[in-house]
């Protein structure tokens, strides 16, 4: 529905509820060729998890602005309160799949703005059509007194600007063929709620020892067209987006440029396979993150029947790290022909002190491109690593000269066939070296920078590493310096 200036100055005000919020038309206009609406309400408790606010775009405008506030009025202990994130959706809608989408800040900033040109980090340039938009609010916490809230819109008439084209990061760059490369595919910059550049972060990066990056914004992607500089650095960037929904959050690694994962949906809904196939028919890798963080919505709900890996090791190890650890052990059985999940480690960067790389996957690939690294991760061809100072050499042979490396499967004459496990690492001095198989833990070398250890498939289905520092609380482990995923043993 397009309105005119005059039209929009004289909407009429209505009451002021979630569904249907008031509108307020500037009495007076300093610049004659801006337009000012103010749009509010209340949420009460117990709403949905998103409202939709609509606001009618008139001809003609050349920028749009929109700011929002709201009451935090004290609650009592233990009681949430009010908390809302906020987003845009344009004329095309809201409904999931998100043909309408033009931006998601979250709570991250209280304003931003539209340009066919330019926009805020979180949201996407192009044509400001005229017609019934709607302002996105994610209401994350209610206090029982209702969440007030009031939203401001300015239209700024004029020309509008050439649009400017996308310009994406390179899907390879210079590498060293196959080898060992680092990557941290979970960062997040002020296209969302983090506090550097692209520009800063693949400096951050490429000084943390990485090859690769996946930016991984909370439910946008408009930064994909931010990082087509850092080629230039020599850092391989792979287009993705962390789907925050309301009962976990997920990773898509290495999605097609451009493409928009929807996330406005609970596990109880049953639409979250919808968009895990999305995630691959775009190129990507379906990856749950911090399954077991303890903070409101992180923990993952939907299972992990669509899932091509899962993130392990989220920034600095805490105990919720060690129960995703032993959580996806349990899921190791080593049948022949099964399905299982490759484990990956990432930064979460967010701002200082959050350490890019810190942790860091390190996957064997053919090159330094978005398939031959996908690839890899697919595989399992990986382990993780606390910094780039720590590397990992893990590996099983038999006498008759078989050999499997971290992801692989070796192969046996039979379920008695000796097999030589070697394990060595640099970077960890004063590390124990731990050995896991299908039983548990299964070998310790204290304070070990190497370690041979024999057995057969018929006694280890299959056998990881482990490289730990000194437990500050026995016995419970220490944290990893690095761990590994399976070599998996087959007679």
């Amino acid at each position: 529905m397009a309105l005119s200036r005059r039209a929009l100055l004289a909407q009429a005000t209505v009451a002021a509820t979630a569904a249907t919020p008031s509108v307020t038309a500037a009495a007076a206009e300093p610049d004659p060729d801006t337009t000012t609406t103010t749009l509010s309400g209340t949420i009460p408790p117990g709403a949905p998890d998103f409202v939709y606010v609509p606001l009618d775009v008139p001809p003609g405008i050349r920028e749009l602005r929109v700011s929002y506030r709201y009451d935090k009025p004290p609650t009592p202990p233990g009681t949430p309160g009010n908390a809302l994130d906020i987003g845009l959706f344009d004329q095309r809608g809201t409904a999931l799949g998100g043909r309408g989408f033009r931006g998601w800040s979250g709570g991250a900033r209280s304003e931003f703005f539209l340009r066919t040109d330019d926009a805020t980090p979180g949201y996407l340039p192009g044509p400001l059509e005229p017609g019934r938009w709607y302002i996105a609010l994610g209401p994350y916490g209610v206090a029982p007194q209702g969440l007030p809230y009031e939203i401001t819109a300015t239209f700024a008439f004029g020309d509008a600007a050439p649009v400017v084209p996308a310009a994406y990061p390179p899907e390879r760059v210079a590498g060293r063929g196959r080898a060992w490369y680092r990557g941290d595919c979970h960062v997040h910059s002020v296209h969302s709620d983090g506090r550097r550049t692209p520009a800063e972060i693949a400096g951050l990066a490429r000084a943390a020892g990485l090859d690769f990056i996946n930016s991984s914004e909370h439910n946008t992607h408009s930064a994909h067209t931010a990082w087509s500089g850092a080629a230039a650095t020599g850092l391989l960037v792979l287009t993705g987006e962390e789907v925050t929904t309301r009962t976990g959050h997920v990773l898509a690694v290495g999605t097609d440029p451009g493409t928009f994962v929807d996330w406005r949906y609970r596990a109880r809904d049953g639409r979250f396979e919808r968009f895990a196939r999305a995630v691959r028919r775009a190129g990507g890798l379906v990856v749950p993150a911090h399954p077991h963080a303890t903070c409101v919505g992180c923990a993952w709900k939907f299972g992990f029947g669509e899932a091509d890996a899962v993130e392990i090791w989220n920034g600095a190890w805490t105990p919720d790290d060690e129960v995703s650890l032993a959580s996806w052990d349990a899921t190791l059985r080593g049948s022949h022909g099964e399905q299982w999940l490759p484990a990956l480690a990432h930064s979460d960067y967010h701002r200082d002190p959050d350490r890019i790389g810190g942790p860091q996957t390190v996957v064997l690939a053919d090159d330094l491109s978005r398939t031959a690294i996908l690839a890899g991760l697919r595989a399992g061809r990986a382990y993780a690593a606390e910094s780039c100072a720590v590397s990992v050499d893990f590996s099983a042979v038999t006498p008759r000269g078989g050999h499997a490396g971290i992801g692989e499967r070796l192969r046996c004459a039979d379920p008695g066939t000796e097999v030589l496990v070697r394990l060595s690492v640099t970077g960890a001095e004063g590390c124990d070296l731990r050995l896991v198989t299908d039983q548990g833990l299964a070998f310790t070398a204290p304070q070990a920078t190497s370690l041979e250890w024999r057995t057969t498939p018929q006694r280890a289905a299959y056998v990881r590493a482990e490289v730990r520092h000194p437990s500050p609380t026995p016995p419970l482990p220490g944290p990893p310096a690095a761990f590994t995923n399976p070599i998996w043993l087959a007679a």
